[in-house]
């Protein structure tokens, strides 16, 4: 057991040795260095096989580490049929993405960097998809943010893709700040930081008066990971980065990662009227938004691109529908999706990187000159359409059948579905058949067919959907069934075959192919009228977002000016005053004010004798002629309380007083006479009072603050620790400094620093010119 724990440990950390070892082997073997990269996912994919096996017999696959054990954090991972089946789509997809990787940026400058990157977001996605700690599953889902941001701005040079990049950023870490509260909030309702063990908490959950809270907050989190409307937009633009990032992050991965978490919480949050009414709108409505938005793009990625926004839509529906069959719709159709889209998009990279340009409108004719990239166009865009024996074709008929009903909710539904499928297939055809066959277009770039690393990857994926069609009996068992019963809480299986059996669902699939296909016989036109449509709307989230983002700067830029005007006084006074509220409102709210003496009668004459020297030096401070002897005089203050220190019995404390009260005064005396300040206060009245309100208001504060201290219980139990340790553990006799060096030895040091970092400050002011405007001469200020 203990092997099998530390192998999947090493498992998860391969992706971050991989990117370690990226820009080294690709300064020594170029673009070969795809190839032995690529073992690091083969080897995840190949451990994870292994489990394969007992997840099928419905068995959960627990394991991890103590992190910090005292708050219940550990490094654990949680494998079932959800998790196993995303960690097997990560490290596959990912093997040929490396592969695909290699030849697309062959001879690129940063292609080690690219490496590097990939293989981080390749880690964090397999951290996130089996994380059981919550701490764990959020730390990985916001890496994925970060590690996504870095490969979207990959191409930093252009504008485009930095926005892009900060977009993508702006609207998934906010929501990753979202799931993180909702995470907490479980938290406080079950006492329980594992995902396993939440799974036995749903009634608790569910009747909580927190739920709806958690179940917003969640669907924040997945909502704005996984594109849905109206945080859509920023999946799409996510296409400036390079093409593998597309097919890795946008099709099979990342925009899943908010799918995976609506899964894996339908146990826990799912069979309740909100869950079941919020989830299915915004799917259908993402579904509708995005298929007729991929219909009226002419770039082949941005097709692609809507196409998968309504394709998470899709998926988000059937999560939230509650129907028999939904479960096992959501799961055939997530492993055809991740397969179908993965190859397509590697095709849109391939004939961009052989032509020139992925513009529909100008390709054409090329099926001789590129064959394999044209067959494997075409088995995904079968799969995409549905067609048997597809893998595609299983995960369209589950979805008719799960959405079919006779009530109202049913079939409004089961017509939203059809038509998105209807555009996504007039989509998938148009993208495998228009740039091959036809007419031969003039290109930028003289096309022929790409190399071994390039079109090996899509014609992986296309032919496993193709064999997984053709070989659902055996993929079921191993696959869909404990897929789909992990996302619906209960034992599933999941019977669908390639084989077409007369029913309602192939109807509905029949008619959405002839509809598809009548659909692409007159693509222009209806490209024509979706963008129409979309003019004619006119405002849209992402225009929406960069006003949002602009009004944020401004806001932003006046709240600066307005709390950091540049002025010492303005910052000085705000601060005074706060320490006066601090202080005196908590008195006054809660009714805590000291027993005031009249006079001290138990003093002695030489405490009064210091009392009475310190009150002098206040009347020298208010009554200096010039600041170098308000200074002076402020510094009797210190010397004072430095005596009543050494009265009292702390000559340690007394001495460091008198040490600090000297270099303030004679630091301040410094800085007087190399500022070249004004000699005299030259405040008008009604400023000093004011001021002297707040300084009054301060000195009060403290006053009435330290009475209030001293008048409660005293409680010994720190002073009989020290006692009792001081000499024991830190093998100190004074008490005093033991404190200071050992038990407060950080705190110390930070003093330190402070004190370090203020005389920089000091020197730096000491320091400062400014060039006269008259006569070219240098006067200090």
């Amino acid at each position: 057991m203990q092997t099998d724990m530390a192998l999947t440990f090493v498992a998860f950390c391969l992706p971050f040795l991989g990117a370690l070892a990226a820009p080294l082997l690709t300064r020594i073997l170029g673009h070969r260095a795809a190839w032995p990269l690529a073992l690091f996912p083969a080897a995840i994919l190949w451990h994870f096989t292994g489990f394969l096996p007992e997840v099928s017999r419905g068995e959960i696959v627990t394991g991890g580490y103590d992190w910090v054990p005292s708050y219940n954090v550990s490094f654990s991972w949680l494998i079932d049929g959800l998790s196993l089946t995303f960690l097997l789509l990560i490290s596959g997809i990912g093997t040929l993405i490396i592969l695909y990787s290699g030849g697309y940026l062959r001879g690129h400058p940063h292609q080690g960097r690219f490496f590097s990157f990939i293989l981080m977001f390749m880690g964090a996605m397999l951290g996130l998809v089996a994380s059981d700690s919550f701490l764990m599953l959020f730390v990985f889902w916001e890496l994925t943010s970060i590690t996504s941001f870095l490969l979207i701005g990959f191409d930093h040079a252009r504008e485009a893709s930095r926005r892009a990049a900060l977009q993508a950023l702006v609207v998934t870490g906010g929501g990753g700040l979202l799931l993180l509260a909702g995470l907490l909030v479980i938290w406080n309702v079950t006492g329980v930081t594992q995902l396993s063990l939440l799974l036995s908490f749903g009634e608790e959950i569910r009747a909580s008066p927190f739920y709806l809270a958690i179940l917003l907050l969640v669907l924040g989190g997945a909502f704005t990971k996984s594109a849905q409307f109206p945080f859509h937009f920023w999946l799409p633009n996510a296409m400036e980065a390079p093409t593998p990032v597309s097919a890795y992050l946008h099709s099979a991965t990342m925009v899943k990662a908010g799918v995976y978490l609506l899964m894996r919480l339908n146990p826990v949050l799912g069979g309740t009227a909100p869950w079941e009414t919020i989830l299915p709108a915004f799917g259908g409505l993402t579904l509708l938004v995005g298929a007729v938005l991929a219909i009226r793009q002419t770039d082949l990625k941005l097709m692609l691109a809507y196409t998968t926004v309504a394709s998470l839509g899709l998926l988000v529906l059937l999560t939230g529908f509650g129907s028999e069959h939904a479960a096992a719709a959501a799961a055939l159709y997530l492993v055809a999706h991740s397969l179908f889209k993965g190859a397509l998009f590697m095709v849109a990279g391939l004939l961009d990187h052989e032509t020139g340009t992925r513009h529909i409108t100008r390709l054409g004719g090329l099926g001789r000159a590129m064959p394999i990239t044209f067959a494997a166009a075409v088995l995904a865009a079968l799969s995409m359409g549905g067609l048997p024996p597809f893998f595609g074709f299983l995960g369209k008929e589950e979805v008719y059948t799960a959405l079919g009903g006779g009530d109202l909710r049913a079939i409004a539904f089961t017509a939203a579905a059809v038509i998105g499928n209807v555009l996504m297939v007039a989509v998938a055809f148009a993208i495998a058949i228009k740039p091959f066959l036809g007419a031969k277009v003039a290109t930028p770039k003289t096309p022929h067919e790409g190399p071994l690393l390039l079109w090996l990857g899509p014609v992986v994926l296309s032919v496993c959907g193709l064999a997984a069609g053709l070989l659902s009996s055996f993929v079921h068992p191993l696959i869909s069934s404990p897929l789909a019963s992990a996302i619906a809480g209960r034992p599933e299986a999941v019977t669908m075959s390639a084989m077409p059996h007369a029913s309602v669902a192939l109807l509905l699939s029949a008619v959405t192919v002839a509809a598809g296909i009548g659909l692409l016989a007159g693509f222009d036109r209806a490209r024509a009228a979706a963008d129409r449509l979309v003019n004619d709307i006119g405002w849209g989230p992402d225009r929406g977002f960069d006003q949002f983002m602009t009004g944020l700067v401004r806001f932003a830029h006046r709240l600066s000016r307005l709390l950091q005007p540049g002025l010492m006084e303005a910052y000085l006074t705000v601060t005074f005053v706060m320490v006066a509220l601090a202080l005196l409102l908590p008195l006054v709210w809660y009714g805590e004010w000291p027993r005031l003496p009249i006079w001290p009668a138990d003093a002695q004459f030489h405490e009064l004798a210091v009392m009475a020297l310190a009150l002098l030096g206040v009347g020298g401070v208010l009554t200096a002629r010039n600041r170098l002897n308000a200074i002076l005089a402020l510094g009797i203050q210190g010397f004072s309380v430095a005596l009543l220190f050494l009265l009292f019995g702390a000559p340690d404390l007394s001495f460091t007083q008198f040490m600090v009260e000297t270099l303030s005064v004679v630091i301040l005396a410094l800085v007087m006479t190399r500022l070249h300040l004004q000699p005299r206060d030259a405040r008008p009245l009604a400023q000093k009072i004011p001021d002297a309100a707040v300084a009054i208001a301060c000195g009060l504060g403290f006053c009435l603050y330290l009475l209030r201290v001293t008048q409660g219980r005293f409680d010994p139990l720190l002073t009989d620790f020290f006692n009792l340790y001081s000499k024991a553990i830190a093998h100190g006799a004074n008490v005093v400094n033991v404190i200071i060096v050992d038990f407060r030895g950080t705190d110390t040091l930070g003093e330190i620093a402070v004190v370090m970092t203020t005389g920089l400050a000091i020197l730096s002011l000491i320091r400062i010119r400014k060039p006269a405007a008259e006569n070219g001469k240098e006067t200090r200020r």
